[in-house]
């Protein structure tokens, strides 16, 4: 059934594709693909018709669905009569609102994916945010990740545009496998959008998000980003920047239009806590960089009171194959590093997160394990006070958005604020 649904849908993206003429705007890598989206998505929706994916569709399902402009069909046949049938629609008839660019976030958990998706959706921009260990399970090396995901600049046209990360040198290095016109961005000085000047807003449970000074051809503007931490949300404002330069966008254009970016939910979102404590929510997924990332967070973070505390809840990061027990010893040893007080970790494999936390110096004391997530969030409840801080995270797999919600202050707006709040997965783990 999927390999049937799957063929229909290409062809009928290729046929909109191919009517519509959208230009394409693709997005890949090991991390921060959904908030580079998002960031995308908000300069450029300022002045042009845009569509980005729909939900987190961006697989062979996904991305002909966000061509499509429809939802899945899920296990319903009627439902999927009804996509094919729009797509019938928007092929016979002409839609006069049809987005003049497609944001298309493009995953890759297999080798052949981006291949595949860039064949269906040829980009005008192919925009490679950062590579790490993610999908190993299924890549086994570094080198065959870097493999996958440069196609997304390896098949643009000469008037395309590769956009890279400057700072992580597996990306910068495929500025020699295209063909395409290249701009790089970062916080190095050779970046051409460069960000400066980071800090945060307020101190403590009073942290407000992030500001920086956007720089690019010899101008500068500052950007705040509201209700986030953390350098991806920095990176993926830069790139939503290079994008925008590259469709004419000047800096202040740049700056306002930034104004309307959404951070993706659980992405170091701050969500207030019990207790008048703060809660850093990055439970849409993990592997050990960006881990590693969000401990350096946490270390940053100044408390203003003594016996302020901050807490790191860490989940077990899932699909790391053959590294899975360095990946978690690695972000053991971060963590304790990182100047947190306590350290709980959730599942199995995260043990390997605490035996290496231990043998790094902490104190038996304040590391804990718990099988589930419920039973982690129910043990911190218990310890924190106010003024603590945080931080959550964990692989899709492990839930870890239901140690958000035992300990957010008001569980509420758990639909409005949290991942995977939505019926289809009421029922899972």
């Amino acid at each position: 059934m999927k390999k049937i649904v799957q063929k229909i849908l290409y062809v009928l993206a290729r046929a909109i594709l191919k009517k519509y003429k959208p230009e394409v705007v693709g997005i890949t890598g090991s991390m921060g693909k959904t908030s580079t989206k998002e960031a995308v998505f908000a300069v450029l929706s300022s002045k042009l018709r845009v569509r980005q994916n729909l939900k987190n569709y961006n697989n062979e399902l996904g991305v002909p669905l966000s061509i499509l402009g429809v939802e899945s069909g899920h296990k319903s046949i009627l439902k999927w009569l009804g996509v094919i049938f729009h797509g019938l629609k928007l092929i016979l008839f002409r839609d006069a609102d049809y987005p003049q660019i497609l944001v298309l976030e493009m995953g890759a958990d297999h080798p052949g994916d981006i291949k595949y998706l860039t064949e269906l959706a040829p980009c005008k921009i192919g925009l490679v945010t950062g590579i790490g260990p993610a999908h190993l399970e299924f890549f086994e090396s570094i080198e065959k990740i870097i493999k996958e995901k440069r196609t997304i600049v390896s098949h643009l046209r000469p008037e395309g545009f590769a956009v890279l990360n400057r700072d992580d040198e597996k990306v910068f290095e495929m500025r020699d496998k295209t063909r395409a016109k290249v701009l790089t961005y970062g916080f190095s000085a050779d970046a051409e959008v460069r960000a400066q000047e980071e800090g945060m807003i307020g101190e403590g449970v009073e942290i407000k998000g992030m500001n920086f000074k956007l720089s690019y051809a010899g101008a500068m503007v500052p950007i705040f980003l509201p209700g986030v931490l953390g350098r991806q949300h920095i990176y993926a404002a830069l790139a939503g920047a290079a994008v925008g330069i590259i469709y004419g966008m000047n800096l202040v254009e740049v700056a306002e239009s930034l104004k309307r970016y959404q951070a993706p939910k659980g992405r170091m979102n701050l969500v207030p806590g019990i207790k008048r404590s703060l809660i850093i929510d990055d439970t849409y997924n993990a592997s050990p960089i960006p881990t590693e990332v969000a401990l350096e967070v946490m270390k940053s973070i100044k408390l203003p009171a003594e016996d302020d505390k901050k807490f790191a809840v860490l989940g077990d990061m899932l699909e790391l194959g053959s590294f899975s027990e360095e990946g978690h010893k690695q972000v053991g040893r971060a963590a304790a590093g990182s100047g947190v007080d306590y350290l709980v970790t959730v599942g199995e494999r995260s043990r390997d997160i605490s035996r290496a936390a231990l043998g790094a110096g902490m104190n038996e004391d304040r590391v804990s394990n718990f099988p589930t997530p419920e039973e982690a969030g129910l043990f911190v409840q218990g310890k924190m006070k106010q003024g603590d801080i945080v931080l959550v995270k964990g692989s899709q797999g492990m839930r870890m958005e239901k140690v958000v919600k035992e300990l957010m202050a008001d569980p509420l707006q758990a639909c409005e604020l949290l991942v995977r709040q939505d019926a289809s997965w009421a029922c899972k783990r």
